[in-house]
C-alpha cells in the first residue's frame, strides 16, 4: 500500500478499502497489514477522516446491538464484552443437523446462537431461517464471516424472542456460488417455549 502523503481530504490516490478500515479498528488484519494501514493513515487526511466516520458507526452499531433488539451477527468479543459489562447473556449451541430447547426470561438481556458450520472457501453466506413447515420467513444475505472461525454468532432480538409464542425456528446457513447456486453448510433447530406471561404473538421480520 502506497502511503499518500500530505493527501487533502476526498483525494486520496489510494484510498483504504472501508472493509479493511473496519478490520483495523477492531485489531483483525494480520501485523504486516495492519502496520501498511497505519503507516498510510499517518500520511493521508482523507483516509483518517473516513476512519473516524467508521469508528462512530461502528460505535453506534454497537450501541443498538447492546441493547438486544438487533437481529444480527457478532464476534464472540462483542458476547464477551457485554457479560464483563453485566448483561445477562442466554446462548445456544445447537449441533449441526441438531436441536435445541430454548427459552427466555424477563431478566434476560441478550439472545445468542452458537452455529457451528466449516465456512473455509465460503465467499458469500446467508443465514435463513423457516417455520416448523420449512417455509422461509427471514433471509440475511451476504453475513460477515471469518473464514476459520468455525461458525457464527447470531444475536437474536430479544424484543422478538420475548414476545414470541411456544413455537419452533429452523436457521440455516447456505453458500452461493458465482452462479447463485446454493450449498447447506449447516440446520440448525430452535424450539422455543415461551415463558414470560401473555399469549405471546409473533413480531415482524
Amino acid at each position: 500500500m502506497k502511503q499518500a502523503s500530505g493527501t487533502e481530504p476526498g483525494n486520496c490516490p489510494n484510498p483504504v478499502d472501508a472493509a479493511v478500515l473496519v478490520d483495523y479498528w477492531l485489531s483483525a488484519l494480520a501485523a504486516l497489514e495492519e502496520e501498511a494501514v497505519e503507516e498510510h493513515l499517518l500520511g493521508c487526511d482523507s483516509c483518517g477522516a473516513r476512519l473516524r466516520e467508521v469508528i462512530a458507526l461502528a460505535e453506534g452499531v454497537r450501541s443498538l446491538a447492546r441493547g438486544g433488539s438487533l437481529r444480527l451477527v457478532v464476534t464472540p468479543e462483542f458476547v464477551q464484552c457485554v457479560q464483563r459489562d453485566g448483561l445477562h447473556v442466554r446462548q445456544y449451541a445447537p449441533p449441526p443437523g441438531g436441536s435445541v430447547q430454548c427459552t427466555v426470561t424477563a431478566a434476560d438481556d441478550i439472545l445468542i446462537g452458537r452455529l457451528a458450520a466449516n465456512l473455509v472457501g465460503a465467499s458469500r453466506v446467508d443465514l435463513c431461517f423457516y417455520d416448523e413447515h420449512g417455509v422461509e420467513q427471514h433471509r440475511m444475505p451476504d453475513i460477515p464471516i471469518n473464514p476459520g472461525a468455525g461458525g457464527i454468532v447470531y444475536q437474536e432480538s430479544m424484543t422478538f424472542a420475548k414476545a414470541a409464542p411456544t413455537s419452533t425456528l429452523i436457521a440455516r446457513l447456505v453458500t452461493l456460488d458465482e452462479a447463485g447456486a446454493e450449498r447447506p453448510l449447516g440446520e440448525y433447530t430452535f424450539h422455543h417455549t415461551r415463558s414470560l406471561p401473555g399469549p405471546g404473538a409473533w413480531l415482524s421480520v
